[in-house]
């Protein structure tokens, strides 16, 4: 079969020549996908089920670059690290899975801190958005499963008096406009 000749081949491009395989075929090209990539290995595990902790190959993709060894000359990128998350929503997107990820991110941020000297307005501005969004996926959960998730983001709120940068003054502000203490009682 000819295909097209577009610059840039669409999904719509990928769904055609898909119906080109059979089981066997389209078997293949996962097992090709999976091969390829640590990254497509945790989508898969994750979206199909496999595993005992399907959230750790997510977490340490987050720990490499939310927290890295700089001793190693690691790079620092909070892009990256936000990235890994959306692949987790993508593959699975549970919304317990995605409240566990944003406050890793979050406490792996604060670790990061704390053990060395970062002036990246850059780097505290995601992590004051990160905290903003994990309060967020927490608010969205059933109140029976937030406890355990509000107390690791009250945790976080008292962590950020330590960093500068307006970090508590920003968390207290996000805390408090979500009303965190009232679910707290429940």
């Amino acid at each position: 079969m000819v295909r097209s000749k577009k610059a840039s081949p669409t999904w719509g491009d990928v769904k055609t020549a898909l119906l080109d395989f059979d089981r066997a075929g389209l078997q293949g090209l996962v097992q090709d996908l999976y091969a390829a990539s640590k990254d497509n290995q945790a989508f898969l595990h994750a979206r199909l089920g496999l595993g005992h902790d399907q959230l750790q190959p997510f977490k340490a993709s987050i720990s490499k670059w939310i927290s890295p060894d700089l001793m190693k000359g690691q790079p620092i990128s909070a892009s990256k690290a936000k990235k890994v998350i959306a692949d987790y929503k993508k593959a699975i997107g549970r919304p317990d899975g995605m409240a566990e990820l944003s406050i890793f991110y979050c406490e792996e941020a604060f670790g990061f801190l704390e053990s060395c000297s970062i002036e990246d307005e850059s780097y505290f501005a995601a992590l004051i958005r990160m905290y903003g969004r994990s309060i967020e996926f927490v608010s969205r959960l059933p109140p029976a499963e937030r406890t355990a998730y509000l107390e690791r983001l009250d945790k976080l709120r008292s962590r950020g008096r330590n960093v500068g940068w307006a970090v508590e003054e920003e968390f207290n502000s996000l805390w408090y406009a979500a009303a965190l203490d009232e679910h707290q009682s429940e």
